[in-house]
């Protein structure tokens, strides 16, 4: 299976211009063979746009969801993308990511976990629980939003869950170069997983991001990987491949969960 991954400037704030871009590269995607579109975090209205998410975040089913859906079923393409989700029944707000398929259905929605940094903790409501991976070109898809994916615990519990595919859309700025380095690579090898890590590219409202989209493979290499400036990269996985590895990487086999206690009990300890 071909995966995509868009690395954008975007519009920020600009919604209907970031639906109209969406057209031009699930196009470009579709045409190299790709099955999976992967746009950044808060993609849709913007990362850095401070009040204005408050007025641009969305329901899951909104006008922009339906759109999606129209450019997913028009390309045959599936599309997962980054977006302030407002939640209709209580009025929250959560960094949120949804993947919608080729037929236009939704293949699987997931709220950040992990929120960074005070403004992120003003503007949105963590989300409570990872959401099982979701089937596709015969992989099981987990899905993460950036600073999630620095935390060890959150990969292995999409691995337990049976992912061996791990769509990341992230917003890092130029100063943690060592997530793309270093922590990605290493997460695709202690879990023996394929991690796409989708980054924005260029500068929004003062703030600079990194760009560094990549595919790594189980050995922590990246089978495709991007600069600073706009990018669409696209890159095969295989099963095949991923069975392969096990052989080389046996963490999954090896595990011994009963020495891994103290993980949950410190925990506890500290949520009390």
């Amino acid at each position: 299976m071909k995966l995509a991954l868009w690395q954008t400037a975007g519009f920020p704030a600009d919604v209907a211009a970031n639906l109209a871009a969406l057209q031009s590269s699930a196009q470009a995607a579709a045409t190299a063979g790709a099955m999976l579109l992967v746009c950044p975090e808060c993609w849709l209205c913007g990362y850095n746009i401070g009040d204005a998410v408050t007025a641009l975040a969305e329901s899951f089913d909104g006008a922009s969801a339906q759109r999606i859906a129209e450019i997913a079923r028009r390309n045959d393409i599936a599309i997962t993308y980054g977006y302030a989700e407002r939640d209709l029944s209580s009025g929250d707000i959560y960094n949120a990511l949804q993947v919608i398929g080729a037929d236009g259905a939704v293949l699987s929605h997931y709220r950040k976990t992990h929120l960074f940094g005070p403004c992120e903790r003003a503007a949105y409501r963590p989300g409570i629980q990872f959401e099982p991976p979701f089937s596709l070109g015969g992989f099981k898809i987990g899905l993460l939003i950036c600073y999630d994916v620095e935390y060890p615990e959150a990969v292995r519990s999409l691995a337990l869950m049976g992912a061996n595919v791990i769509l990341v859309p992230t917003a890092l700025t130029d100063e943690y170069a060592a997530v793309p380095d270093f922590i990605v690579p290493a997460r695709s090898i202690e879990n023996q997983v394929y991690i796409a890590y989708c980054n924005h590219a260029g500068v929004e409202n003062g703030m600079r991001f990194l760009g560094g989209s990549c595919l790594t493979g189980m050995d922590g290499k990246a089978l495709a990987a991007a600069g600073t400036g706009e990018a669409l990269i696209i890159a095969d996985i295989s099963k095949l491949e991923q069975d392969a590895a096990a052989k080389t990487y046996p963490y999954h086999c090896d595990r011994r969960p009963e020495l891994y206690g103290l993980l949950i009990a410190k925990s506890r300890a500290h949520s009390t």
